[in-house]
């Protein structure tokens, strides 16, 4: 069994983390054969809670889970980090404007971004998935200038996820079926989920999914809403947040970062923008991208038509418009 490698999750006594912690003491992510220390990270008043679930960790009974470390001090957390999962955030609450989000959000990633820059290993993989992902993302990077901004990612794979499986059960085929859905932008109400590159295998035949659906109106319109929408959907149906799904979604985007995408397979992985499809740079967008020895690159050459093009100016936009926000509060 190879060496530990040392796995950060923060938030670590919340929902998602409770999902997340088994498939990565499973050997899900990483692998069977690599062994993990866990760095479990929260406040001070959730320490309590953490050691019921560090109880539950031990009971599992896991082989590869070789050393388990509950702290609420980011340094000791971060040391020698070699893959980090942000999932502590703080949530919007009813009546917060969206700088008071931000506002809120950079006190906890200056602090991890800072305790990253001083701690962590210099090639390690950080996964934001506490909300407003995407900035709290370009945030953290910002206070960690020693570590690659290619380094910090921000989670869109919940999206990707939702989207095939939509795919697939208007179509009436395995989620496994429907392959290369691009979620582009913002993880918010203003992502592009696209299926124009999107297909699906029929009968042993792979083909566009456009082609298959053959309904323009219902994957522009019905589709991207659905998407769009799918989180608050959940909230109003469970009176809670995604989390199992969510924790599924970390878990897969760690893993293909890790391990490198199959041929011809595309993810979706909110990174730092670096002009590609006329996206402004310096933004964590969601793009379409294929992984090769732990390095994404951003998949070039998609054709973008006009409506296409509206919607990512959309997203593009609003993420302009929280970097511009959380800069007025940095300063």
């Amino acid at each position: 069994m190879a060496n530990p490698i040392n796995v950060v999750v923060t938030g670590a006594a919340g929902q998602i983390a409770y999902s997340l912690l088994y498939q990565l003491a499973s050997g899900s992510v990483f692998g069977s054969e690599q062994s993990i220390n866990l760095r479990l990270l929260d406040i001070a008043p959730m320490m309590g809670v953490l050691k019921g679930v560090i109880m539950e960790l031990e009971d599992l009974a896991l082989p590869i889970v070789k050393d388990i470390l509950p702290t609420d001090d980011p340094n000791l957390a971060f040391k020698d980090a070699d893959a980090v999962f942000l999932v502590g955030a703080m949530p919007r609450k009813q009546g917060m404007e969206r700088k008071d989000l931000l506002a809120a959000n950079i006190k906890i990633f200056k602090v991890q971004g800072e305790a990253l820059d001083k701690y962590a290993r210099k090639d390690v993989k950080v996964l934001v998935v506490g909300n407003p992902a995407n900035t709290n993302a370009l945030i953290c990077s910002r206070y960690a200038p020693s570590i690659p901004k290619q380094n910090f990612t921000a989670m869109t794979r919940l999206d990707q996820n939702r989207a095939k499986a939509a795919l697939a059960t208007k179509i009436g085929v395995g989620v496994e079926k429907v392959q290369n859905v691009i979620i582009w932008g913002n993880h918010s109400s203003t992502q592009y989920p696209d299926a124009a590159h999107a297909t699906v295998e029929v009968n042993g035949v792979t083909q566009p999914v456009s082609k298959i659906v053959n309904d323009d109106k219902w994957l522009s319109e019905d589709f991207v809403e659905t998407i769009q929408k799918r989180g608050a959907a959940v909230i109003a149906a469970r009176t809670m947040s995604s989390a199992m799904s969510a924790a599924k979604a970390a878990a897969d985007h760690m893993r293909d970062w890790w391990f490198g995408t199959k041929p011809n397979e595309v993810v979706s992985m909110g990174v730092v923008s670096d002009g590609s499809y006329g996206i402004p740079k310096d933004i964590i967008f969601s793009f379409p991208v294929t992984i090769k020895n732990k390095q994404y690159a951003i998949v070039q050459g998609l054709d973008i038509n006009s409506f296409a093009r509206s919607k990512l100016d959309i997203t593009a936009k609003e993420l302009e418009e929280e970097r511009t926000e959380a800069s007025s509060v940095l300063q």
